[in-house]
């Protein structure tokens, strides 16, 4: 191995922690958001011949690795037991956010299949990347062996158009929705809340922070966690290779997503901190290196069916959630905060909690959305084969 290969392999694992702590620390970049940066600074590298010959093999290697090894680490903070326990309200507002994703992307696979390549692969990624998040559809990429080029222009139409989304959440949304449905009622008021002074601190340092990372009490238990991390996807490698060949791969993320939430019962793992932040580190690895794989100059030609296909799967998602909740009698910010946790992935929860004003929600969102990185893998091969 070449120095140059060891540059190139330090600039993939190096970059996403700058990217970490820019965003940390300017707005500007926390407002673009790491994973989208790291597919710009991927994309420069890998167009404008910075990378050395035979980095192939490497980058095949890193982005076949980083996904099995996050999905287990992020499933870990989930907390099936108390999400069991959860009011009437969520439950239902999860429920039916993952039935008119389905339903959304079904329609959309119908109206655009003849003039996209591999749908049933694209359907399979919406299903996943809008019911659990970014490591659900780079999870997808594996599973259903998605080509770079489709997986990067369905990925960059899906981060534009969440913009968008995004800004109507967090300006007009609220008034928007309350139109149509009722207001958030304190559960012990009973009265609608509309509280100015709310604290998303504590949320945002258990889902978001990396501060204190390398305390020796922080991270020789994160070290302990990404230890079984990798004990998972050995196991789950392991099994399926028992598998016929063209179904091994998408049984390999199955089962580490099933390892990753049956470990969430235990909880000495449960309570190990920043995991969580440990598996987006990975996928901030992945969002580099496949990005740096893509040929631009193949992105030139937009698919606007693709596009179209993309908006159609995010807004008429959450339009058609909004407009069957009047008839569940879901209040707004419930309505609000799981679209956005299963649109956006956990991450941007406290975020839209506070355009909502309500961190009564909070809780309520990082359950939906967890749950949605849980279920996301199994929905999105579900949907895949089925269309196939």
């Amino acid at each position: 191995m070449n120095y140059k290969i060891l540059l190139m392999l330090f600039f993939f694992l190096a970059t996403p922690v700058l990217v970490i702590y820019f965003e940390r620390k300017y707005r500007i970049v926390r407002k673009v958001g790491g994973v989208l940066l790291c597919y710009i600074l991927g994309a420069i590298a890998g167009n404008t011949g910075l990378l050395p010959e035979g980095s192939e093999v490497y980058q095949n290697l890193l982005s076949n690795l980083t996904v099995p090894l996050a999905l287990p680490l992020i499933l870990f903070s989930m907390d099936v037991r108390k999400w069991l326990k959860l009011a009437g309200p969520t439950i239902s507002s999860l429920l039916l956010g993952l039935f008119t994703v389905v339903v959304s992307i079904i329609i959309g696979y119908w109206i655009f299949k003849d003039s996209l390549t591999d749908p049933w692969k694209v359907a399979g990624m919406l299903t996943a990347v809008y019911t659990g998040g970014t490591p659900n559809m780079a999870a997808m990429k594996t599973a259903l062996d998605v080509n770079n080029e489709l997986y990067l222009m369905t990925h960059t139409y899906e981060v534009a158009l969440g913009a968008l989304y995004l800004a109507f959440i967090l300006s007009i949304g609220q008034k928007v929705f309350l139109l149509w449905l009722p207001p958030f009622r304190n559960p012990e008021t009973g009265k609608a809340v509309n509280d100015n002074n709310n604290n998303n601190t504590g949320i945002e340092d258990e889902y978001e922070s990396y501060s204190g990372y390398f305390r020796k009490e922080t991270f020789l238990p994160v070290m302990m966690g990404f230890g079984l991390s990798v004990l998972i996807f050995a196991v789950s490698f392991g099994i399926g290779k028992f598998v016929p060949e063209e179904f091994s791969t998408a049984t390999i993320i199955l089962l580490i997503s099933t390892f990753g939430i049956a470990a969430s019962f235990v909880p000495k793992i449960k309570n190990i901190k920043k995991t969580f932040q440990t598996g987006m580190y990975f996928i901030l690895i992945f969002s580099l290196v496949v990005s740096s794989m893509a040929d631009i100059r193949k992105l030139v030609n937009i698919s606007f069916d693709l596009f179209w296909y993309v908006g159609l799967a995010m807004f008429g998602s959450h339009l058609l959630h909004a407009f069957l909740a009047k008839f569940f009698k879901i209040d707004t910010d419930t309505v609000i905060i799981s679209g956005s946790a299963l649109i956006c992935s956990p991450p941007f929860v406290p975020l839209v909690a506070g355009a909502l004003k309500n961190r009564d929600v909070i809780l309520t969102g990082l359950i939906v959305g967890i749950t949605g990185y849980a279920v996301g893998n199994y929905l999105g091969v579900l949907i895949a084969y089925i269309l196939r």
